[in-house]
């Protein structure tokens, strides 16, 4: 439950119960999790819809990178028309090649409640960078981020026709810009240009695109009087995925302040694994004889390895350098979904390729990022459920089970 602190004026105190009930939202029910889903043959590294086109060299500035931008660009326009799509374009001298300015550009996908005014929704904002190294020569990057990238535009697809549902419910209920913060719910993707250094990382050798669009944010104010001042301050959480899709990963919980996500994502996990729904398990049926027992079963893996850390533990954010550091500087609330270590044998390797992801991992890492979207939107109950799961469903099983998502303030 959340404490408020006594001493803060009364205004404060309602602002921040008014935020807090805002941030409470719909556990997922088993049936849902069951139905989410997978990417199966869109992943598949050779003709996959999603991953395959990404998994080429797209250093920024050149073909390789533009390709793979319209790759996002035709996915939206085509499949997912209801997302408003913008562009943030920088340049910059890079110490590669000489005094040459180099064109950086980030894609923004947005999908906001039809009714919601500018200024008026935080958002949930999905963060990969879709470029790759210059050196070694042919480096792809296919955890660092191709895959990353192709998780991203899958949620979008498995979640856009509940969004609609919902928002449409909602507007026959009479909702509507006047309704309230709690309604006032958005979904945005960024993929990030220029994340990677040319030569060697600095403070000026890298996060091109990251750097470029948080200043640009920053000074970038919304209507007077609007609950959130800039673009910057919309973002209610930057979620950020990158070097996903080895196998075996731990991914540590990085920040303080963002652990009650974490831990709700961990959850997540938990369930989806209680339920044999990740592939990567070696207790999945697929890697399991007919005959194999329960008690035959091997030791579940996690890949979130914090989930049961209090919110009194070390936490170690400031030690990995990414795409969120700009946003963090300027207050964004961060939670970071990158391993530690980084994968071993292929981080910055040209062995990081297609060949070389784990594709069990890969969709794991789908589903659960999507799951949590799913939540996060309160989408239970417009999330289609096929009729067998929901025979199957118990009477003790919680389909509305509302959540506070903080700990404390």
């Amino acid at each position: 439950m959340a404490r408020l602190n006594p001493s803060l004026p009364l205004f404060l105190l309602l602002r921040l119960l008014l935020l807090t009930l805002a941030n409470a939202y719909t556990t997922l029910t088993d049936s849902t999790l069951q139905s989410l889903p997978r990417p199966g043959a869109d992943f598949d590294i050779k003709t996959g819809s999603l991953l395959a086109p990404i998994l080429i060299p797209r250093v920024p500035g050149t073909p390789g990178s533009a390709a793979v931008l319209n790759h996002f660009v035709d996915f939206f326009k085509t499949s997912l028309p209801e997302w408003h799509l913008a562009f943030q374009n920088s340049t910059s001298v890079t110490p590669a090649f000489g005094g040459k300015e180099i064109p950086f550009v980030n894609l923004i996908a947005t999908r906001d409640p039809p009714w919601a005014q500018p200024g008026e929704v935080g958002r949930l904002t999905l963060v990969a960078h879709y470029d790759s190294k210059l050196y070694p020569t042919g480096f792809i990057g296919a955890v660092d981020s191709a895959a990353p990238c192709a998780m991203l535009m899958h949620m979008a697809r498995s979640v856009d026709a509940a969004l609609t549902k919902k928002w449409a419910a909602m507007a026959a209920e009479g909702v509507d810009e006047f309704s309230g913060i709690e309604e006032e719910k958005g979904l945005q993707i960024l993929f990030l240009d220029g994340e990677e250094a040319f030569v060697s990382w600095t403070a000026t050798d890298s996060l091109y695109g990251a750097r470029s669009l948080a200043a640009e944010w920053e000074q970038s104010p919304n209507p007077v009087l609007s609950t959130y001042r800039t673009h910057l301050s919309s973002i209610s959480l930057f979620l950020l995925l990158d070097l996903l899709g080895s196998p075996n990963p731990t991914v540590p919980s990085y920040f303080r302040t963002t652990h009650w996500a974490y831990r709700h994502m961990s959850t997540l996990e938990s369930r989806l694994r209680s339920l044999s729904l990740f592939k990567s398990s070696p207790n999945h049926p697929s890697k399991r004889g007919p005959e194999t027992t329960s008690k035959g079963q091997s030791r579940e893996p996690v890949f979130l390895i914090d989930g049961k850390k209090a919110s009194e533990g070390g936490f170690f954010g400031g030690g990995i350098q990414d795409d969120h550091l700009p946003f963090l500087a300027r207050g964004v609330e961060v939670l970071h979904i990158i391993p530690s270590p980084f994968p071993v044998g292929i981080w910055h390797e040209l062995a990081d390729d297609g060949e070389h992801l784990d594709m069990d991992t890969v969709e794991d890492w789908a589903i659960l990022v999507m799951a949590f979207v799913a939540e996060w939107m309160e989408l239970e109950g417009f999330i289609d459920v096929p009729v067998t799961f929901l025979e199957k469903r118990g009477d003790g099983e919680n389909s509305h089970v509302k959540v506070g998502c903080k700990s404390e303030l």
